[in-house]
């Protein structure tokens, strides 16, 4: 330090040295100003004021160093080696070109860093080829130690300031002129320090050299020059903040006129903001001017962001709350300077819109409760899960038993009410880890956790409480549910199969007298695909004429005549062999194919019977199906026609429980009929509902006593009370009877004694194929008392 403080006391003209100080500033200043308009700059103009900018910078290292070295007064005849004086300042020049070129414009640190070094590197080559021109008659002793110590100091400094010159705070920006000074500084002392001379009488100087007297006016025309550099970068960085001043103040007003709010940034600095982006924040403009983006947006990180695409994020506004935005960056040049600017967008309208969507989407309209799409995807996810805590998960299939009749009897605004209430009382029943589901319709399903033991706990409750009658406005309404129930896991191990067999057990449930829950089986997969397979050779069996129509005789009770016969399907599978129609009309009367069997057996029936003797009769059944189609009457009247078999012959046999089906269609239907003049028979009589009512009003010509009861007489005395108070209702009623199952001679003995009019079963003869019947018409008064 000593040694610094000598050279500079004793060997230096402190007026040369703080013009070198001055002109040191001056240039850095106009360089940066230069530098800084060039970066703000685009094209042709950016590539001139970078040159302009680099020429300064040179001249001003050069001019700095070679009045300082003016300034040095060795006590010793000195000259400047013109050569290396001039080469001095072109590889300066050079260097900071070189640097300038590498880190102008650029944000990254290590890049700036670099390029310091660079320029450090310049004018420490600068310096020392300055101190070589500078020739005195003396030996020169070098301090290589401080020599090489500030050089790395000033290469520091050099990259801290051209790091700090590219910071986007203003702050640390100013730090660079300070810190490139300091820099030039170490070098130049820390040279002239480390300098030592020893006089040589016999030292030549060389003979392109030049007293310093000379130098100096060419010093002095660089330093006029930079000075005018700096006075013309000073006049173009006002004006260039002056147009930046009115760019921002137009662009603010034309922000103001945006719907979306706005923010422009210097940097990461707000410097405007428009209205609508005040009103979305809750916030004055004025309180937001200055602050970081990053304050206001912290879940974006600005310049990270690609340019012109949109991101989700979220806006600090008054008071610290969060509002949901959606951001979007774009560059643009105010003032010949790049502006960055944010369009926020108020997003909590269309997030409202949205989650409005989805309940939409997820949730059923009517009862509020999941819908069939969001609960198969519950189901799925948790299907996939399963074993992840949750060992089990049962699915309870609910559907309301006579909820059609309800719909039927009272409108669709009564049952979606009934639906409502449905679901309250099934959200009720259940915890809050489950999940209750409208599947469409009367159809519901939960799916819930638990033991064998909750979850039927949970479906005789939610049975329990569907018997509970429901109000409804005025009525009183009384229901009930079927349940079938599966387990994910042991019942099924995706959601399609679990679902699949709940779906079997509750058909399980509902055919087993409903109201009640079922646990699912594996019979009953097997029992369903028996089932489907039936149902594929059904279909196949009407259109291959598999099925068949054989009859059974009616013969009067008292002689034993032969009077018709009963036309019964029967359907003899290419593999199962004769199957019951028990077992197929049902099947038959769920899949809708019933009225086309129906019309199939009525027409074969008529075209066989056509060709019977004409005081015999044939009699076919009716399906409730049948009996409610609309259409009913019109297609019976064209088989007639088309088969030319008469009206007056023909007898359609209906079961009481047809009858419940459409009151006042059924009614019309019957006598429809009626009028074509065919004869109507009660089949079945004494097992329905209602039967003394449905005698009363609908146009029967006979009663058939089920076999139910022929088969306990004459032994069973309730039987034959039954049977004898039937054959005198229907005689006061005016009306036939024919009792069925008649087995044996005791039976038909009872049924003449008390006044039936036709006996039928298996005494006269089996169900028999048209052909077989030749005998009976042969020999139509004679008794045939067995088969």
């Amino acid at each position: 330090m000593n040694a610094i403080i000598t050279c500079l006391d004793q060997f230096h003209d402190w007026r040369l040295l703080i013009a070198s100080c001055f002109i040191c500033v001056i240039g850095v200043y106009a360089a940066f100003a230069l530098g800084m308009h060039a970066a703000r700059s685009e094209g042709v103009a950016r590539r001139n004021w970078a040159i302009t900018s680099m020429i300064a910078a040179g001249s001003t290292a050069w001019a700095t160093h070679m009045i300082a070295l003016l300034a040095y007064r060795p006590g010793l005849p000195a000259v400047f080696d013109v050569p290396l004086t001039a080469l001095s300042l072109l590889i300066v020049t050079a260097g900071i070109a070189l640097s300038m070129t590498y880190t102008i414009a650029s944000r990254d640190r290590r890049r700036r860093f670099i390029s310091g070094i660079l320029l450090g590197v310049s004018v420490a080559v600068l310096h020392y080829l300055g101190q070589f021109s500078y020739k005195v008659a003396a030996t020169v002793f070098w301090d290589l130690p401080l020599v090489f110590g500030s050089i790395g100091a000033s290469l520091l400094m050099f990259g801290a300031g051209m790091v700090a010159s590219g910071e986007r705070s203003r702050s640390l920006r100013r730090l660079a002129p300070p810190l490139l000074l300091a820099a030039i500084s170490v070098v130049h002392v820390g040279g002239m320090t480390a300098m030592t001379l020893l006089y040589d009488p016999f030292a030549t100087l060389p003979a392109l050299a030049v007293p310093p007297q000379v130098i100096a006016p060419v010093i002095a025309a660089v330093c006029l020059c930079l000075i005018a550099l700096a006075v013309y970068g000073l006049r173009v960085s006002l004006r260039a903040q002056a147009q930046l001043r009115r760019d921002r103040v137009r662009l603010g007003e034309l922000s103001n006129l945006a719907v979306e709010g706005l923010v422009v940034c210097d940097g990461d600095t707000i410097t405007i903001v428009n209205d609508s982006f005040a009103r979305l924040a809750g916030v004055a403009r004025s309180d937001v001017i200055g602050e970081t983006v990053g304050s206001l947006i912290p879940s974006v990180t600005w310049f990270d962001m690609v340019e012109r695409e949109e991101y989700d994020a979220e806006l600090v506004g008054a008071a610290g709350r969060l509002i949901p935005v959606r951001v979007l960056r774009s560059e643009v040049t105010v003032g010949s300077k790049r502006q960055i600017v944010f369009a926020v967008r108020d997003q909590r309208e269309r997030l409202k819109t949205e989650e409005a969507i989805r309940r939409l989407a997820y949730t059923d309209a009517l009862t509020g409760l999941t819908n069939r799409m969001r609960f198969s995807e519950i189901l799925a996810v948790r299907a996939a899960n399963l074993g992840e805590g949750v060992s089990q998960y049962a699915l309870l299939a609910i559907d309301l038993d006579r909820f059609k009749w309800v719909n039927d009897t009272f409108g669709h605004s009564f049952g979606d009410e009934l639906l409502r209430q449905v679901a309250e009382r099934l959200g009720a029943s259940t915890g809050g880890d489950d999940v209750v589901a409208r599947l469409g319709g009367d159809e519901f399903s939960i799916l819930t956790a638990g033991d064998a033991d909750r979850v039927t706990s949970l479906a005789a409750g939610i049975v329990d409480t569907m018997r509970s009658p429901f109000s409804l406005g005025a009525q009183i309404i009384e229901i009930g549910a079927s349940i079938g129930i599966a387990y994910l896991g042991k019942d099924g191990a995706d959601a399609d199969a679990v679902a699949r067999n709940a779906d079997l057990a509750l058909y399980s449930a509902k055919h087993s007298g409903r109201e009640r829950y079922c646990l699912y089986e594996p019979k009953m997969l097997a029992e369903a695909l028996n089932r489907s397979e039936l149902e594929r050779d059904l279909r196949l069996a009407l259109k291959r004429d598999e099925l068949e129509v054989h009859f059974q005789p009616l013969t009067d009770a008292s002689s034993g005549a032969f009077q018709g016969a009963e036309a019964l399907l029967r359907w003899t599978h290419p593999k199962r062999g004769m199957i019951s129609p028990a077992e197929f009309i049902p099947l038959a009367e769920e899949i809708g194919l019933i009225g086309a069997i129906g019309e199939w057996v009525l027409r074969t029936a008529c075209v066989e019977a056509a060709g019977w003797p004409e005081t015999t009769s044939l009699a076919v059944n009716l399906s409730a199906v049948e009996l409610g189609d609309p259409n009913l009457v019109k297609n019976v009247a064209k088989i007639l026609k088309e088969t030319g078999f008469p009206a007056t012959r023909l007898e359609l046999e209906v079961t009481e429980t047809a009858l419940l089906r459409d009151d006042v269609r059924t009614f019309g239907n019957l006598h429809g009929l009626k009028d074509l003049g065919i004869r109507i028979s009660l089949d079945d009589f004494g097992t329905g509902y209602s039967s003394l009512s449905h005698l009363r009003r609908f146009p029967f010509d006979k009663v058939k006593i089920d076999r139910f009861f022929v088969r306990q007489i004459p032994e069973d005395p309730d039987s034959v009370a039954i049977v004898q108070a039937i054959v005198t209702l229907a005689a006061k009623m005016r009306m036939s009877v024919t009792i069925e199952g008649v087995e044996t001679v005791e039976q038909q003995e009872f049924a003449r004694h008390e006044g039936c009019n036709q006996i039928q079963g298996f005494l006269i003869s089996r169900p028999i194929p048209g052909v077989e019947l030749a005998p009976f018409f042969a020999n139509p008064d004679r008794k045939k008392l067995s088969a």
